[in-house]
């Protein structure tokens, strides 16, 4: 497995971000639930298995969400070993999973399993809309995949597709 680096997220101003949002924990819900993100028990299993493998540094494994337009959002994952103030929290045997705020937006109800099929072995996100509404595919240029965005991979690739971007 080729290690992608450890993800380290920019130092906050303090001073800044209490002055304009207050105290950021209680803001939001800490704690990610079963609902808000579902890992199947193979994604669990795989999950664990990288971080076993990993760095001593590495804690947990946080999901992100990058991209939009017409070829969707990309989903993916890295390791990390710091959390944010933003970031919602969903711990396993082993290892926990850190989403921020942001890219829960477009991950609730979701679920990332993980396929073993054909030679072939893989994170796969399902079901991506299933709380902010959208087809995952974009009538304006045709070019969107579906709401299943498969791919990604053991390492921290992303899966593309699966998006609504097109206004």
């Amino acid at each position: 497995m080729e290690n992608v680096g450890i993800y380290k997220p920019p130092q906050k101003n303090t001073d800044v971000i209490t002055d304009v949002i207050g105290d950021v924990s209680d803001t939001f819900q800490v704690d990610l639930s079963t609902s808000d993100l579902e890992v199947t028990q193979s994604a669990q299993d795989k999950l664990r298995e990288i971080i076993e493998q990993g760095d001593e540094d590495v804690s947990a494994i946080r999901i992100y969400v990058g991209g939009g337009g017409c070829g969707g959002m990309s989903y993916g994952m890295t390791f990390t070993d710091q959390k944010t103030d933003f970031d919602t929290i969903q711990s396993f045997d082993g290892f926990k999973l850190y989403v921020d705020v942001v890219a829960l937006t477009y991950l609730r109800g979701a679920q990332i399993d993980y396929i073993q099929e054909a030679g072939q072995e893989r994170f796969v996100f399902n079901n991506v809309f299933a709380e902010t509404g959208g087809t995952g595919s974009c009538g304006g240029c045709g070019a969107a995949g579906g709401g299943d965005s498969g791919g990604g991979d053991s390492g921290g690739g992303d899966s593309g597709g699966g998006g609504s971007g097109c206004g």
